[in-house]
């Protein structure tokens, strides 16, 4: 978690809008909210939040307060109060709602408050001014609320033009086409055994095989020794990886390079975030995703995809094709922009 603010630009009228992200402990939530951030364009502030025991108490009990923020860093909530605050998750909400309240005593117009996800029941949600919810959640119709295809995140062109340059030696000795296999694992209410690891890994293994490709594999924090069956299946099957990449908060990561560089990308359907991000390239996403291995709302999530060719279901063979880039971080930005020009008028 970034600890250091980027320092934006003073508060005046002929100036670019003041804007703070709130970025939350939980680093998925917080890129979320920082690639919204980006999207937008220009300087903003990265306001650290660390929760505090009272952070657990319903949202309903907090109010807008920062009674659910650790107290040394209360003092970084201070004015000149911002233009627009982007947010995200359950715990950051009653944060959110405390700074449009205070600047709203301030001045004349209260910060614009841009959440990610919804708040939850009792959070106040009728008090922010966007709310961007992923459209397989079936959060709603009300005015505030602006569905998007999966997560907004922070793979963008430049982004995958600086991994490509810091990986491509790294890769330029690998058979083509390079098949990268993004892990996700298990999840609270669906397990990833070993039988349908070592599935994948065949499968996975039988195709790149067939290509005369080589198979490069990453994984997340939820994967564990799933990555080892994966591996294994995929080597007997003719597809020894070329590199397994397990998860670590620490030394290099090659997810990006692999988003960059591959010329197919297969991802497991448990995670939103990869099967967006992966979609967030041009190239062709397979999803694996067998029976009983996601939630309703994830299978939706990609039925979405697959019926606007972002993505396919994994199958007996590969096949080339292009998308435009999947940005949900681009569609957010330009409804807030949309949405605080009109509140100017």
């Amino acid at each position: 978690m970034p600890e250091e603010t980027v320092v934006a630009a003073p508060n005046a009228d002929t100036s670019p809008p003041l804007i703070w992200v709130l970025a939350d402990q939980r680093q998925g939530t917080a890129n979320q909210c920082l690639g919204v951030a980006d999207a937008i364009g220009g300087h903003y502030e990265i306001k650290t939040i660390r929760h505090s025991a009272l952070s657990g108490l319903p949202n309903l009990f907090l109010g807008g307060s920062l009674a659910g923020l650790q107290g040394a860093l209360r003092d970084h909530i201070r004015p000149p109060w911002p233009d627009l605050v982007i947010s995200g998750g359950r715990r950051c909400a009653p944060i959110a709602r405390y700074i449009k309240r205070q600047s709203g005593l301030a001045g004349p117009c209260p910060s614009f408050l841009a959440h990610i996800m919804h708040p939850g029941p009792g959070a106040g949600a009728a008090g922010f001014d966007l709310i961007a919810v992923p459209r397989h959640d079936r959060a709603g119709m009300a005015g505030n609320l602006f569905p998007v295809t999966g997560a907004p995140h922070r793979v963008n062109g430049d982004a995958l033009a600086a991994a490509r340059k810091e990986w491509q030696e790294r890769f330029d000795g690998f058979a083509r086409p390079l098949v990268g296999l993004l892990l996700g694992g298990a999840t609270r209410r669906k397990p990833f055994p070993a039988a349908m690891a070592a599935d994948l890994g065949a499968r996975v293994g039988k195709l790149t095989s067939a290509a005369g490709g080589s198979l490069v594999i990453t994984t997340s924090p939820r994967t564990g020794e799933a990555a080892d069956h994966v591996a294994a299946a995929a080597a007997g099957a003719g597809a020894k990886p070329q590199l397994v990449h397990q998860w670590s908060r620490h030394g290099d990561n090659p997810y990006l390079g692999i988003l960059a560089l591959a010329d197919i990308l297969v991802v497991t359907g448990d995670s939103v975030s990869m099967c967006t991000e992966a979609s967030a390239t041009a190239k062709p996403v397979y999803i694996y995703a067998p029976s009983g291995f996601v939630v309703p709302k994830h299978a939706r999530f990609q039925a979405d995809l697959f019926a606007k060719g972002y993505a396919r279901p994994l199958s007996d063979n590969f096949e080339t094709w292009e998308h435009p880039p999947l940005n949900p971080s681009e569609e957010i930005a330009a409804e807030i922009r949309r949405r605080m020009a009109a509140n100017k008028r």
